[in-house]
């Protein structure tokens, strides 16, 4: 998790955008993948937030399992992280819920996330009936549907490239409360 952190600071610093894109795979049906934001990151593993009634929600209450890949393109940088997802409670996600701008708050109400819109106008009404619900400057309450999810590594790979597609991978592999590090071919 500390090479994470390098590793991330790093992509801040280069000014690279949205540095905190992480495309996360579910296992549903069928597998699926998205872009998410993360969040937080420490020693217990890597946090974003979401509607849980989304179809990442409901892959994730039948399965736990996903996996969370951060590219840096423009750093020649990858990170892959596979593990489990469990959620976070709603004491743990309304500090981040209520940092988070007002219309945000809003589109967290107003979102059916992953269900089919019969136009941009349902949306839009459902956003505007919102605002006068909840004016600018009154606390818009946490929709109990939304939350936060800690992905707890069990393998987290670093990918840097290398000339002529040699590059250098490091996956480090959980072994208790201390990590394995297994260098893999190109």
């Amino acid at each position: 998790m500390k090479q994470f952190a390098r590793w991330f600071a790093d992509a801040v610093a280069a000014g690279l955008p949205e540095p905190n894109a992480m495309v996360l795979a579910t296992i549903g049906d069928r597998p699926h993948a998205r872009t998410v934001l993360l969040k937080a990151h420490d020693a217990s593993g890597f946090t974003f937030y979401t509607n849980r009634t989304s179809r990442k929600g409901s892959d994730l209450a039948a399965d736990s399992r996903c996996c969370a890949v951060f590219p840096w393109y423009a750093l020649g940088r990858q990170v892959t992280v596979e593990g489990s997802a469990s959620p976070l409670s709603m004491a743990e996600s309304e500090p981040y819920y209520h940092s988070r701008e007002w219309r945000s708050q809003i589109g967290a109400w107003a979102s059916r996330q992953s269900r089919v819109l019969a136009s941009r106008a349902e949306l839009d009404d459902r956003v505007a009936k919102l605002e006068r619900r909840w004016p600018q400057g009154t606390r818009v309450p946490m929709p109990d549907f939304w939350g936060g999810y800690l992905i707890t590594p069990d393998t987290v790979e670093f990918w840097q490239s290398g000339g002529n597609r040699l590059h250098d991978r490091l996956r480090y592999r959980r072994a208790g409360e201390a990590w394995d590090i297994e260098r893999l071919s190109p």
